[in-house]
């Protein structure tokens, strides 16, 4: 069992324990927080609290997180698309409604259940178990290039290359509204939803410096095809940076706030390409993953 302990500092004066641990710990869900208070598990200065309690400045906040039994991750012989691979990584086209790895709820069916059947043990286990080979991730619902390295050399360069946004991510969307600008940067933090952990927001208070540059490709009536580039890869960052400014995706259920007028299946956002210094060679190597059925329909469409 693992304990945490934090002091409380004059920006979280009089919130809510369970929204307190929260932000102190923002992998853990507000539910699994409650659960852990009413278990007694959560105390201020060494006395357990109730879920109503508001922490005060210079309070002492320790909780327990009891150990975890990871699943077994079984491969499973499902096709692949894949753009580039050789003996160090592997670069694959991921479908629409794909998870990337396993999670509660999501134990089957992932791209590394899928990895796993065709690569064997060859993919990097600096993620564990539950994440071999993954160095980096996109939503279930965006498709396209996402490389996986197939050993802890060639994971720790890749890594570092997305620490230091030297890799080149080049995204394709198609957002509501019609741009004016032909391009822009959008410079905005991006952190946890204030009020809704399943989201991320646009967090001035307690965000990561996010930055995405976009062009604009095509004008439609009311919508305009699009060209994002990531310098930073927070999570969900073009969703959330193109809603902040008034063109959300679209299809994007959860930012845009809108009823889609399509049958679309989440939001319409495609990592077309990448470029990547391959970790052995140190050549760079440059990866483009056509643009899927259905977003090419989309485009003849409007």
């Amino acid at each position: 069992m693992d304990e945490f302990r934090f002091l409380i500092t004059e920006e979280l004066e009089d919130e809510r324990i369970d929204k307190c641990v929260s932000l102190l710990l923002d992998s853990l869900s507000r539910s699994f927080i409650q659960k852990l208070i009413k278990d007694g598990k959560v105390s201020v200065n060494d006395k357990p609290v109730k879920g109503s309690y508001r922490v005060r400045t210079d309070d002492e906040v320790a909780f327990f997180l009891p150990e975890t039994v990871e699943p077994d991750i079984e491969p499973e012989n499902i096709p692949l698309d894949i753009l580039y691979e050789d003996k160090d990584v592997i670069v694959v086209n991921k479908p629409k409604g794909m998870v990337v790895h396993p999670a509660a709820g999501h134990y089957s069916g992932t791209l590394v259940n899928a990895l796993m059947y065709h690569c064997g043990e060859e993919l990097s286990g600096i993620n564990g178990v539950m994440r071999p080979g993954i160095v980096h991730r996109i939503d279930r619902d965006t498709t396209g290039s996402l490389i996986v390295c197939k050993n802890d050399k060639a994971h720790n360069a890749i890594a570092e290359q997305l620490k230091e946004h030297s890799i080149d991510r080049r995204y394709h969307a198609i957002c509501y509204g019609v741009l004016k600008e032909n391009e822009g940067v959008i410079d905005k933090p991006i952190g946890r939803h204030p009020t809704d952990r399943k989201r991320m927001a646009v967090n001035e208070r307690s965000g990561k410096q996010a930055v995405t540059h976009y062009r604009v490709l095509r004008r439609f009536d009311k919508y305009t095809y699009i060209e994002c580039v990531l310098e930073t890869g927070r999570t969900h960052q073009i969703r959330v940076h193109m809603a902040s400014i008034g063109h959300p995706i679209l299809g994007d259920e959860v930012y845009s706030g809108r009823k889609c007028p399509f049958s679309l299946t989440g939001q319409t956002l495609h990592a077309k390409t990448l470029v990547f210094v391959h970790p052995t060679t140190g050549e760079k190597v440059s990866v483009d993953a056509p643009l899927p059925e259905y977003f090419v329909y989309l485009l003849e469409v409007l």
